[in-house]
């Protein structure tokens, strides 16, 4: 596995200044990781979601003036792109490294998995472990852990992925940057497997994979 963990210098790659910089350090400390993660993980979670996962590596591609504030690798069931799609992530800000299952807004088919989701609330309410968290917004770093919701405010975030057209949802657990560091390749990549287990049944609700 071409993974050797995360180190400081990674996460304080976003604290360069300017777009060239900054990308210039995400392509060359950060990028080769993602995509030894990408490699490893795309076989752990087509085996998960009985669907073939491929591997998308964050380009930045449009950015042209504010540099990007955090990056991932993304995993879905199209070669060709993962945005409109509910897709799996990796990936870091600053503070802490994300691992995400997402519906975000590009994805045209929000409303049916909404209610896909509603349909299961309560199964979804139970299983997902207390310390996971959830975002209504994957361009800011803000969650909320699964125990301080109640199933009807679930609930709510199931309805606003059907009624609100920027709506987003994603599900996961994040490890803060010091957290991350410690736990070096192994602890993290059985980290990261664990987490993938507990939130791919979201996957085979919103693809509806019996």
């Amino acid at each position: 596995m071409d993974f050797t963990g995360f180190t400081n210098e990674d996460f304080d790659v976003f604290l360069i200044n300017g777009l060239e910089a900054r990308m210039e350090a995400i392509k060359s400390t950060i990028r080769p990781k993602l995509e030894g993660l990408g490699d490893y993980f795309a076989h752990t979670l087509s085996a998960l979601t009985s669907d073939e996962m491929f591997v998308h590596v964050a380009k930045h591609a449009r950015r042209t003036i504010n540099p990007p504030k955090d990056t991932w690798v993304a995993f879905a069931n199209n070669p060709r792109g993962y945005k409109m799609l509910p897709h799996f992530q990796i990936g870091l800000w600053n503070t802490h490294l994300f691992i995400w299952f997402a519906v975000i807004y590009e994805a045209p088919q929000k409303e049916v998995i909404g209610a896909r989701f509603t349909k299961k609330a309560a199964k979804i309410y139970k299983e997902i472990p207390k310390e996971f968290a959830w975002s209504i917004d994957h361009t800011k770093p803000d969650t909320i852990t699964h125990g301080e919701l109640s199933k009807n405010d679930l609930l709510s975030n199931f309805t606003r992925l059907q009624n609100v057209k920027k709506a987003e949802l994603l599900c996961g657990y994040t490890i803060d940057r010091d957290k991350t560091i410690q736990l070096g390749t192994e602890g993290l990549v059985e980290q990261i497997e664990d987490v993938f287990n507990r939130v791919a049944p979201l996957y085979k609700i919103a693809q509806n994979i019996k």
